[in-house]
């Protein structure tokens, strides 16, 4: 077996903004020459779009040598025209990188940017969030925002079904979700046509079950032979025995519209999703006015689960960042500087659509559920980066495969485990 899992942290440390504070670099003697940037990023809404945009435009400004082509590409087929285009004679010079297993098959088929000198002054900024963008101590990425997953859910909805407090165990979740029955609210939306959000489920049932050693082990030598990731799926198999999801959960979408999962939680069509930091800034523009909730969407932890292993502090996430092909110009590392310095990411924290990294950005975030997401994001012990990510692509394409059949009523706890090994043995 040839193991290509070869990322200096599968396991985001909890340190994550210990640095100190710095400018971002934005040295006009890196990009001499005149180049345009193609960049292809996932946001394909506002505000998010629109902030790239402005960020481009301003290093343009003061880079007047340097312009963009950007290509906002829908979130379900960025990775799959990613992989293509990397491939190929033209790929992007700056593209959406979410770090992990996936960066570092691209790093060995030798088609990404080592941007560790170029770079240096940022990830000291940014500190160990930028852990998962490195392979074999390179860095060959910087993320812009890291988050954990986490229930949202409506806090009218819950009121409504005389629900007074968000659960904190999955004993408690499951009694939830019959009241929420018991008064003709659909529990849970889950969009199971794209699959990687049946994911989270497995993901954080295995991290409440297994311990941060055996996590760390297993993401490296791809040996989900534990016992404790077999449990993982015994503990998902119950829960979808009490059928907690909107009828038609297969063929519905995550983000896509007002019948995604998102669009349920928009339009109060179902109470909970678990879903990422991101998820306040999908589900805005699915409202019927297009803005925000504000106090009848809230956010919390995934709950505990009785004996399980893990520790009960830690989390299950990633992030959000670019990284530069191989034969991008220098001017791209140095875009990439500038969209991660100080004043940008305080910019990017009034969006409300993700957690900045750079140190000294946290008071950007003002929306209160945010920034409580935020406080347990530094207090957790350490963050599982999510499976998909963390293993090589197939093994993480394959665990999402057979967790999404589990979904289906077609697989068991056994077969997960047997998919991660059979997909392994092919590396």
């Amino acid at each position: 077996m040839r193991n290509v899992y070869k990322c200096g942290a599968a396991l985001i440390g909890a340190a994550l903004l210990l640095s100190a504070c710095g400018g971002g670099s934005s040295s006009a003697s890196k990009t001499d020459g005149k180049v345009t940037l193609t960049w292809w990023h996932n946001a394909t809404d506002q505000p998010l779009r629109g902030y790239f945009q402005s960020v481009a435009a301003a290093y343009t400004a003061a880079h007047p040598n340097v312009t963009f082509k950007i290509e906002p590409v829908q979130n379900e087929t960025i990775q799959t025209k990613i992989t293509v285009a990397l491939q190929s004679n033209n790929p992007p010079d700056i593209f959406q990188q979410w770090g992990g297993g996936d960066l570092a098959t691209q790093v060995e088929s030798g088609k990404v940017q080592d941007i560790t000198t170029a770079t240096a002054a940022t990830v000291k900024q940014i500190g160990g969030s930028a852990a998962g963008w490195q392979v074999d101590g390179k860095q060959y990425g910087i993320p812009y925002s890291v988050g954990i997953v986490g229930f949202w859910y409506r806090t009218d909805l819950f009121k409504k079904a005389g629900i007074d407090a968000a659960p904190t165990t999955m004993d408690e979740l499951n009694a939830d979700v019959v009241k929420l029955k018991a008064h003709g609210i659909q529990p849970i939306a889950v969009g199971s046509k794209d699959k990687w959000p049946d994911a989270f489920y497995w993901g954080y049932f295995a991290t409440r079950e297994c311990g941060q050693s055996v996590l760390q082990t297993a993401s490296k030598d791809l040996k989900f032979t534990d016992p404790c990731f077999l449990k993982a799926g015994q503990d998902l198999q119950g829960f979808l025995a009490t059928k907690p999801f909107q009828n038609g959960f297969l063929g519905t979408p995550a983000q896509q519209g007002s019948a995604s999962s998102a669009g349920l939680i928009a339009n109060g069509k179902a109470a909970m999703e678990l879903q990422g930091h991101w998820e306040s800034g999908v589900i805005m523009p699915l409202t019927a006015n297009k803005k925000s909730l504000g106090d009848k969407l809230s956010w919390f932890a995934f709950p505990a689960v009785t004996g399980g292993a893990g520790t009960p502090n830690a989390a299950f996430g990633g992030g959000d960042g670019f990284s530069c092909s191989v034969k991008a110009p220098p001017a791209c590392a140095d875009f990439l500087s500038y969209l991660l310095n100080v004043e940008n990411q305080k910019k990017f924290g009034t969006l409300n659509v993700g957690l900045p990294v750079t140190a000294g950005s946290d008071s950007s975030v003002a929306d209160p559920t945010l920034k409580g997401l935020l406080t347990i994001r530094n207090q957790a012990a350490y963050v599982q980066l999510y499976f998909d990510k963390a293993l090589p692509t197939a093994v993480g394409s394959a665990l999402n495969d057979e967790i999404a059949n589990m979904f289906a009523g077609k697989s068991t706890p056994a077969k997960i485990v047997k998919a991660v090994s059979d997909a392994a043995a092919d590396q």
